[in-house]
């Protein structure tokens, strides 16, 4: 293997340290984070003989164009440091936990009046989540469940003016009505905890206080208080429903295994949580393999508990696995760190655990026949998309090879303005079938005056690639392909600004039929000439093409409207000094409108043709919060013709 000039001086520079290596490519695209005890060691292995390497390996080797490194003092700052990078970069032959910031949680909120919501960000401000969930459709019934049966206060709302009119929730008693100022805190903080308990599973000791306190309601003749109790020993059981009794385990713990077994294992993993002896939840996370060149169990075990708990709010005591983890010691004193407690990562030889741990693997076993089908189902789709898309490739490229089954990376780029005013750019991104929202970018186009959509797709598109030379993380991820959302003249258009850069990125155009939907694909070809490609014997692209075209069009209006929105609410009155929000809108109100100002301050005529009367600044002063030294400078702005300059209205 022939080694670069530029890697072969950094070999000779590595130290014999810990540390954290970043191999990049020809773009600088970050395309693999390792961890080592020793950087010199580990890194050049990559740069020996391929004859041993496993295929993925000697891909990955060929695409470094340069590595970076970074030392540590320890181990366990190089596994923190590995974690962090992996998610900032998500590097293609990493082995990746999929949709990381997807899954629902179930927050209980650090307010005066806590609340019980569904949530998908968690943030360290006090409050407590519960979670992840893959289940979103669980989560949004155990919120509505908490929430109904303790009354809960549901609005975000944290404060009540006097006399605030009560919500429909609280006359069907489905809240009990902060706002109205008769709800003692000790009374709602213990239906907070009987949320937080229901939540946590230990269910068992609040029926019981429950179901004292409705007899003791019922013997005083309280009988609202009984049914009220009543309703929450029924909320309680319905909820422990859900929850199957394993053993007689008492402690706190995950189990996380492998979903499958023998040839049938895939790249998910369960994790049961146990609390009270009884298993609460088993949530199934998906792993991305698809380029990783680490594949064996252990590392992919440390990589998905890595990744998995140093994200989750709640770490257990003890994580039980069917194998050890590569470099358990040092993940252990890591989770143990973040997590504030001593966690114990287990593989169980005998008794209660081992029994627990077996029941485990046989539940993931029969699961991995259900997610066998589903991955089956997508991956149809994908190749059968992929290789629609490659059809298209083909005939815009004279020498296309055959497809090789990689899923795409699709950019699509719309404009939008209003008769050329405020006019904006979009861009999502699509990895193969589903958007990747977080890599959307959105541009307010600068240069170009009135209504030219080409010339502001021109900019929009120089400004993208630019922003791939200067080394913004954010756009360095280049597309396989492009779509613009228009004809002829956009392709053109974006073909003209890729070539002037170097890049090599097909483009194709998404045309719509006269009723603006959508009809077909139209590419140029190598000799220059142009073809439409129809949608219509392509169900699966069709779709595909006319779910990323309203996409497109709705994040580019929506953001158009937003800008104008905001634009609209200047005013030339903005412009005057002393003249601030309040007084502008008192002089609206009392006069109308800025042509009435403008008039009275310069004495021309008023409706009607009849001039105005009288001193302009003294019927100024006559607006609320008007004083003189302000009157006046309305007047000499308008006599000045100062608005004539500002681009007011």
């Amino acid at each position: 293997m022939e080694i670069p000039e530029n890697i072969k001086d950094a070999l000779k520079q590595l130290p014999d340290s810990p540390g954290v290596y970043i191999h990049k490519d020809s773009l600088g695209n970050v395309i693999y984070v390792g961890k080592a005890i020793s950087l010199r060691n580990r890194v050049r292995q990559y740069f020996q003989s391929s004859r041993n390497m496993e295929p993925k390996v000697r891909s990955m080797v060929s695409q470094i164009s340069e590595f970076e490194y970074i030392t540590v003092e320890s181990e366990m700052e190089a596994l923190i440091l590995e974690c962090n990078l992996i998610k900032k970069h998500r590097p293609k032959y990493n082995i990746l936990l999929r949709d990381d910031k997807t899954y629902p949680y179930i927050k209980v909120t650090k307010e005066e009046w806590p609340r019980v919501i569904k949530t998908r960000i968690v943030r360290k401000d006090g409050g407590s989540y519960f979670g992840p969930y893959s289940d979103a459709g669980a989560v949004n019934r155990i919120v509505d469940l908490l929430n109904s049966s303790f009354s809960l206060k549901r609005c975000s709302a944290v404060a009540f003016a006097p006399g605030f009119r009560p919500c429909l929730n609280y006359h069907i008693n489905q809240c009990r009505g902060i706002c109205t100022g008769g709800v003692s805190h000790d009374e709602y903080d213990e239906a907070v905890a009987g949320a937080v308990e229901f939540l946590r599973g230990h269910s068992a000791p609040l029926v019981n206080t429950m179901k004292k306190r409705m007899k003791e309601a019922s013997d005083s003749l309280d009988y609202e208080k009984a049914a009220e109790y009543r309703d929450y020993i029924e909320a309680a059981e319905a909820l422990n429903e859900t929850q199957r009794v394993v053993l007689h385990h008492a402690n706190e713990a995950d189990i996380v295994v492998r979903v499958g077994q023998g040839d049938k294992v895939t790249d998910a993993f369960a994790v049961f949580s146990v609390r009270d002896g009884k298993l609460v939840d088993r949530e199934t996370f998906s792993m991305d393999m698809t380029s990783s060149i680490d594949e064996d169990g252990a590392s992919i075990l440390e990589a998905f508990l890595n990744q998995h708990y140093s994200r989750v709010p709640d770490v257990p005591r003890e994580i039980i696995v069917a194998e050890n983890p590569s470099g358990a010691e040092v993940l252990e004193q890591y989770l143990s760190e973040i997590s504030a407690h001593s966690v114990k990562i287990i593989k169980p030889e005998r008794g209660e655990k081992k029994a627990l741990l077996k029941l485990a693997v046989s539940d993931a076993a029969v699961l991995a026949d259900s997610i066998d089908r589903k991955a089956k189902a997508a991956a149809a789709r994908r190749e059968e998309l992929g290789a629609e898309i490659w059809d298209v490739l083909c005939r815009m490229q004279a020498e296309a090879g055959p497809y090789d089954g990689r899923q795409f990376r699709a950019e699509a780029y719309d404009i939008s303005n209003t008769n050329g005013v405020d006019t904006v750019g979009a861009m999502v991104v699509y990895d193969g079938l589903k958007a990747d929202r977080q890599s959307y970018r959105k541009f307010r186009v600068r240069t170009v005056e009135g209504q030219d959509d080409y010339a502001s797709m021109r900019e929009v598109l120089s400004r993208r690639f630019l922003r791939v030379f200067s080394g913004d993380d954010k756009f360095a991820v280049l597309p396989d392909i492009i779509f613009m959302d228009g004809g002829k003249g956009h392709v053109a258009t974006a073909l003209e600004v890729i070539e002037a850069t170097g890049f090599e990125i097909p483009v194709v155009g998404m045309v719509k039929d006269d009723r603006h939907r959508t009809r077909g694909l139209i590419v140029r070809l190598p000799d220059g000439s142009w073809v439409e490609i129809p949608l219509t014997d392509k169900p699966l692209l069709y779709k595909y093409i006319g779910t990323m075209q309203e996409e497109v069009h709705r994040f580019a209006i929506t953001y158009h409207h937003k800008l104008r929105s905001k634009n609209l609410e200047h005013s030339v009155l903005d412009d005057i000094k002393g003249i601030g929000p309040k007084r502008r809108k008192a002089l609206l109100e009392a006069f109308g409108s800025v042509e009435e100002i403008k008039k009275i301050a310069t004495g021309a005529e008023g409706v009607g043709g009849e001039g105005v009367s009288g001193d302009p600044v003294g019927i100024l002063m006559q607006a609320e919060g008007m004083d003189r030294k302000s009157a006046e400078s309305v007047a000499e702005f308008f006599k000045g013709g100062a608005e004539s300059q500002s681009g007011g209205k």
